[in-house]
């Protein structure tokens, strides 16, 4: 939570006191990921009178602001930056309404924008007119539209939008964070009276913006937070020793400490998916297995045919199973007797998917206990080589640790057969880049929308109700998902290529056959 917005409230008004009337004196990066900014009152040959340095650490993995009492600046190698603010004066320094950046507003009207987005972070500079002219970071060209204003946000934070939100914080509050999230969340758990919500929220709150400061170890990991979690190594007071403080802890990290934290973390987040994959596949198990048969559908359609009339689109008759009406949907431009076939051949389907569902939960719940023990065993290594060793002969190196490909990618299994959906135009890329050469692939015709991909199983056709399943998602996730009718694309992977140059997205294609779907969801 070092660059939570409720943390950034209380630091800003800390450096207001210590820069406030001092000037610029210099910026300069020894190093690409870093940067050092010296204030001073004033400057007395080579000496600085009341110095305040501020050092900014921003690497991919690491962003952090830190305060060190002194800098002694190399001869070689260093480059100089936001040179235009030398001698002026900072007038005053606070923080962004809702937002995660410092705004520190120099006397010529110029402001120097500290935006602390993670691995986003960067340090803005703009003119007296509120224009950007340098970046520290120039790859985040997102950056040069920024302004003051954009970095200010009015949100309703008041009772009457908390009821209208049903009780949820989470819209008013988007600078929470994942860690305030998760603790907020604790306290809410179980409370459904919105008023003893609404004061669990603000005592919640307080306690944010109390200056008290928690140097902790979160996952092995040094954290700073605005309450107690984790294993508390420091209680601190002040916003400027408490990011030091979290600065050297975080620095002094073994690589041990490192390389087990991350993959802990990976693993944890393995066991978490899979805790959601075995809860919604168990649902889906139990839904099927309550819910009336198809065959019974079927059954109760074959006995009544002679009172079932022509061209229905849904008839009431008796259900001898439950002793009771039911009402069953029927295709008008088939015959009683036909309509019983389609609910005979869902039936068969409904089976193979019960099975494979049961397959399926069995195989995670294995997969489950072995990250379980991977992670148990982990814990207890206490040297490098011994984790290294064990994480390459168990092959729980990043990518295999990391998300399934049905983690990256929509999936939905019918039929036993695995469909995958690209989630956009860059995902879709993946996802085509990443599928076998006998995967079939699907995309609506002539209209933006999702790549989709049916995995093959070898020596086995694709059925028709799968490729029509997999079309009627292609159709959804596409610019026609309101069509009456949509054409799709249906071919094998190996007939489709991307060659250099063309637009996420774009693909050219072999060979195709096309098939008219009505667009379904999941």
């Amino acid at each position: 939570m070092h660059q939570n917005y409720h943390f950034l409230k209380q630091l800003a008004p800390r450096l207001d006191a210590e820069l406030a009337g001092k000037r610029f004196v210099e910026a300069f990066s020894q190093q690409k990921d870093e940067l050092i900014i010296v204030f001073a009152e004033e400057t007395q040959g080579e000496e600085l009178v009341k110095p305040f340095f501020i050092k900014a650490t921003l690497t991919n993995n690491f962003s952090c602001l830190s305060f060190p009492e002194r800098f002694d600046r190399a001869r070689r190698n260093s480059v100089n930056l936001f040179a235009d603010f030398a001698e002026d004066k900072v007038v005053f320094v606070k923080v962004c309404k809702n937002e995660r950046a410092i705004q520190l507003h120099f006397e010529s009207g110029r402001d120097l924008i500290f935006k602390l987005f993670g691995n986003r972070s960067n340090f803005v500079a703009l003119n007296e007119d509120g224009e950007v002219t340098q970046l520290f970071n120039n790859k985040l060209a997102t950056d040069r539209s920024l302004t003051v204003a954009s970095l200010n946000r009015d949100i309703d934070q008041s009772w009457e939008a908390f009821v209208a939100n049903g009780g949820r914080f989470e819209a008013l509050f988007p600078t929470f964070g994942k860690v305030a999230n998760k603790y907020l969340s604790g306290k809410l758990e179980g409370k459904d009276d919105l008023a003893e919500r609404w004061a669990i929220v603000q005592e919640v709150l307080q306690e944010f913006e109390s200056s008290v400061f928690y140097i902790t170890r979160i996952e092995n990991i040094p954290a700073l937070t605005l309450f107690e979690t984790g294993e508390i190594t420091q209680v601190l007071h002040d916003p400027i020793e408490a990011l030091n403080a979290y600065y050297l802890a975080y620095i002094r990290l073994s690589g041990l400490d490192k390389e087990k934290a991350d993959i802990v973390r990976l693993l944890r987040k393995r066991i978490q998916q899979t805790d959601n994959y075995l809860e919604n596949t168990f649902q889906k198990l139990v839904d099927l297995e309550t819910a009336t048969k198809n065959d019974e559908l079927a059954n109760i359609i074959m006995a009544n045919l002679h009172i079932i009339p022509e061209r229905a689109e849904k008839v009431e008759l008796y259900d001898f199973y439950r002793d009771q009406p039911i009402t069953i949907k029927l295709k008008k431009d088939l015959s009683a007797q036909r309509n019983a076939e389609g609910y005979y051949r869902k039936a068969k389907n409904e089976k193979i998917e019960i099975d494979r569902l049961n397959d399926s939960l069995a195989a995670r719940e294995m997969d489950r206990k072995q990250l379980q023990e991977h992670l148990e065993h982990i814990e207890s290594i206490e040297f490098l080589r011994d984790l290294r060793a064990y994480i390459k002969a168990n092959k729980l190196e990043q990518g295999n640790a990391g998300p399934a490909i049905d983690e990256i990618f929509k999936r939905l299994d019918f039929m036993g057969y695995t469909i995958l959906i690209g989630r956009n135009a860059k995902n879709s890329d993946l996802l085509t880049k990443q599928a076998h050469k006998e995967d079939l692939w699907l995309h609506a015709k002539d209209v933006t929308g999702s790549h989709v991909v049916v995995k093959n199983q070898p020596g086995k056709k694709f059925p028709s109700p799968v490729i029509e399943r997999a079309a009627e998602l292609a159709a959804f996730f596409s610019k026609r998902k309101n069509d009456s009718l949509c054409p799709v694309i249906v071919t094998p992977k190996k007939f489709v290529r991307k060659p250099k140059g063309l637009p996420d997205g774009l693909v050219l294609i072999d060979k195709e056959d096309v098939v008219m779907v009505v667009a379904k969801g999941e």
